[in-house]
């Protein structure tokens, strides 16, 4: 195999050609879930394809073969075959383990083939060489950057790699330039080498597979397809090598990797013109290692035009798409944002109209919604919320819908429910305790210690009203997600209280054992009809978040498939939780996370709108459920937000276009602009060993990114953890519009209003790509987004001030103090 054969120039040209298209098929199909498999059915087949003859001509022969201009080389030792071998497996199993986004990992190689090729130079001369090793610095600088994503932590990782490979190809050089060995035969090589291939490959595809299972992601066609080009660039990169040097396979590769990487995957028009850079760099580095004599070598710049073709037809195809969404809504279409946003804009402005001017008119209103006179102490919070001019007056029903359920009872029974479930083992409650004299709270656990700033949270937001509450006390769910089920009174003892550890398994049915399921309706619950297209904008956030509307969501959130902590008290016990069900019972409170300086928005770290990226963000890790043994990740909230922003397995969008007959319908394409999409995971935890390496080895994950990269963007995304997200405040407070997707009900939906102060998103996903195209790049798309960030954020400044969070507990304590008052009777 090392041994040159008399080949014409012909023949060295098209294999080092037909090296070329091999590695940019491969690398263009492969996947990093199938990089094992089809590595493993390279090396098996290999050495059929050595077999193949290659045909003599009569075209003119090389003058000489040039192996770094040394005579031809030997068979290497069995030992030095295996060591060869072992090199190899190494950097297979690292492209498929790296954890990063498709083939980036083959950053390695683009790096090992300059310096190979700097360290065995075909200059006779001393200044010669040294250009050659500059030159050769630079195309490996230049393929680096335009490949990795600089990550600290990964740098060891992709050292292994490029350990292997430099070791791998410095054998075979110097067994190329050795002139004292015995001649080897090529065919017995190729077999040796990929016997042991095979046999280490195989070992490790049967370990991966006793570990962890089958794998369920891989394409079997594409490991075919990948393997056959992979067998094919080795069997003409050995052809190429006879007469040229080793430097020349990893050359090979580096360019297959650049030029066969997805361009519309990169994050910005600077990183794909380094890659395109550095695939004319690799080219001529190729170019320069075949011998001088090829007169005709010139030619392979044409496989340039791969790259530039796929470039072109990406650009092309993307701005197309654009144009035809601009085109498809002109002045005689309207696209669904802008009836929604017509339709929140109205429902705002009535919310502000109808709120109540005196304490006179608030009493009545209360009276008229709640059927019942207000709360001793209302006139005191009428007063500190008018004197800070709340522009929320009236709008509490969630703190009424909350706590009506205790009026059946009476103030002590209430108080003896609290201490019950307190004294439940593990019921993860604290029992705070509020001083109205001081408006100090203290709060306590039966075994932790730290509260998760909720003491200091209740004491920041209450501090200003010492003596005018009464002495209360009342429940706090210590964990993100919700906690209390209020049971319908025909199905359960009104005088029990049940505990459930449901954990990391499914609560679909727990949650909605209450519910009679129906089919929701939403094109009625607006103030106006909006014509969606089938596609699913959010028409109605309330019966959106109406889990008994909607059966799909039991395997759509990973709250609903398998929360990482949940403890279920089925009973009436009036239990505070930052976030809640539809179906459940928890009385809500502002999230301490909402006053964290962590979470604050700080003006500092935003910049105008003109200034930020016109495309989507977010960035964060798989909080939001546990994975299992189960491969039901892909389901999950957060991984399905990813997948499709990432347009995983070429997943089918649905946007909204204009036909030739003037009307518009739906069209289906597998095309997204990946621009558009600033996206990833950062952290991957929260799952079995094996389901995290699975999603390691199929989502982008990213390093690390600012707090403050979502306010770099134009459309920021937010959505559910475990529990309630923190960041929401600070998207909300920015000069950036919000996406919002969540199921969960917080203390402010009353306040905030979809379509005017933030954009809701389905928790199926699929308007997604159609929205962020039209927000993004049409003229009406891009005015409405600014629009809303503009309304989210002076909305903010009035309505979300540390005071009116005050104003909101102030209220909510109030409630609660006369629902456990000793003195109180239950009522009817």
């Amino acid at each position: 195999m090392l041994v040159p054969q008399n080949k014409g120039p012909n023949r060295v040209l098209g294999a080092a050609a037909a090296a070329v298209i091999c590695s940019l098929i491969s690398h263009h199909v492969a996947t990093r879930e199938t990089e094992l498999h089809s590595e493993l059915l390279c090396w098996v087949i290999l050495p059929l394809a050595s077999r193949v003859p290659w045909p003599s001509s009569g075209a003119g022969r090389l003058s000489k073969p040039v192996l770094d201009g040394r005579h031809p080389a030997a068979l290497p030792s069995s030992g030095l075959l295996w060591v060869l071998a072992f090199c190899f497996s190494v950097a297979a199993v690292c492209k498929s383990e790296n954890g990063e986004s498709q083939l980036q990992g083959h950053h390695a190689v683009a790096a090992i083939s300059p310096t190979l090729g700097s360290t065995k130079g075909h200059g006779r001369d001393t200044s010669t060489r040294q250009s050659k090793v500059y030159g050769t610095l630079f195309v490996s600088a230049v393929a680096v950057l335009s490949l990795m994503r600089w990550d600290l932590k990964r740098i060891p990782l992709h050292a292994i790699p490029l350990t292997a490979l430099y070791f791998a190809y410095t054998i075979l050089l110097r067994r190329a330039s050795s002139s004292s060995s015995r001649d080897g035969n090529p065919r017995q090589f190729t077999t040796s080498l990929s016997l042991r291939l095979a046999f280490i490959l195989k070992a490790m595809v049967s370990l991966e597979v006793l570990l962890i299972g089958v794998p369920t992601v891989v394409a079997f066609r594409s490991v075919i397809v990948v393997g056959l080009a992979k067998a094919a660039f080795w069997h003409f990169v050995t052809q190429t090598a006879q007469s040229t040097t080793w430097c020349i396979a990893p050359a090979i590769e580096t360019f297959g990797i650049l030029a066969g990487c997805m361009y519309l995957t990169k994050s910005s028009g600077l990183q794909v013109l380094l890659q395109v850079v550095a695939s004319v760099l690799a080219l001529g580095q190729i170019l320069s290692m075949l011998p001088r004599q090829l007169k005709s070598k010139s030619l392979l710049w044409l496989l340039m035009l791969f790259p530039i073709f796929y470039l072109v037809g990406d650009a092309y195809t993307a701005r197309t798409t654009r144009l035809l969404a601009q085109q498809s809504f002109d002045s005689s279409h309207k696209h669904p944002v802008e009836g929604l946003v017509t339709n929140g804009n109205e429902a705002f402005q009535g919310m502000l109209q109808r709120q109540s001017q005196n304490y006179t008119s608030a009493c009545d209103e209360y009276r008229r919604r709640y059927k019942m006179e207000p709360p001793p102490g209302f006139q005191a919070w009428y007063d500190f919320a008018a004197s800070h001019n709340s522009p929320i007056i009236d709008d509490f029903d969630s703190i009424h819908d909350s706590v009506s359920p205790f009026w059946g009872m009476d103030g002590a029974e209430v108080s003896r429910r609290m201490t019950e479930a307190f004294d439940m083992a593990n019921s993860e409650l604290w029992l705070c305790s509020l001083s109205g004299a001081s408006a100090g709270v203290d709060c306590n656990h039966p075994f932790r210690i730290h509260d998760r700033h909720m003491v200091a949270t209740f004491n920041k937001l209450l501090g200003d009203i010492p003596g005018k509450l009464p002495d209360l006390k009342f429940l706090v769910n210590h964990f993100d997600e919700p906690a209390v089920l209020v049971p319908s009174s025909s199905s359960h003892s009104p005088d029990r209280i049940d505990l459930a550890y449901l954990s990391q398994s499914s609560t679909w049915d727990a949650v909605t054992k209450y519910c009679k399921f129906s089919q929701s309706d939403e094109q009625h619950a607006t103030s106006r009809a909006v014509r969606t297209y089938g596609l699913p904008f959010v028409t109605d956030i309330k019966a959106a978040k109406d889990i008994c509307k909607h059966p799909e969501y039991s395997t759509m959130h990973g709250l609903l498939m398998s929360p990482t902590s949940f403890r279920l008290i089925e009973g009436l016990v009036p239990v505070m939780s930052t976030g809640s069900l539809s179906t459940m019972g928890d009385i809500l409170f502002p999230s301490p996370a909402y006053t964290d300086d962590e979470f604050r928005y700080d003006s500092a770290g935003d910049i105008e709108w003109e200034d930020k990226q016109n495309n989507l963000y977010w960035a964060g890790s798989t909080t939001g459920g546990y994975v299992g043994d189960e491969d039901t990740w892909s389901q999950f909230h957060r991984q399905r937000f990813v997948a499709v922003a990432q347009n995983m397995d070429d997943r089918k969008n649905i946007y909204l276009r204009e036909s030739s007959t003037g009307a518009i319908g739906r069209v289906v394409s597998s095309f997204l602009d990946r621009r558009l999409f600033d996206v990833a995971f950062t952290q991957i935890f929260s799952c079995s060993w094996r389901q995290c390496r699975d999603q390691q080895r199929r989502l982008d994950v990213r390093p690390w990114a600012d707090r403050d990269a979502p306010l770099h963007s134009r459309l920021a995304f937010d959505l559910d953890g475990n529990g309630i997200s923190g960041r929401y405040y600070r998207l909300l407070a920015s000069r950036s519009a919000p996406l919002k997707q969540t199921l969960l009900r917080e203390w402010h939906d009353e306040r905030l209003v979809p379509w005017v102060h933030y954009v809701p998103v389905s928790q199926g996903l699929g308007e997604l790509p159609e929205l962020v195209l039209y927000l993004t790049s049409t003229e009406r798309g891009q005015r409405r987004a600014r629009e809303i960030a503009e309304n989210g954020r002076e909305w903010f400044q009035k309505a979300f001030r540390e005071v009116d969070l005050t104003i909101y507990m102030y209220r909510l304590l109030l409630e609660l103090a006369r629902a456990q008052d000793p003195e109180r009777k239950a009522m009817a």
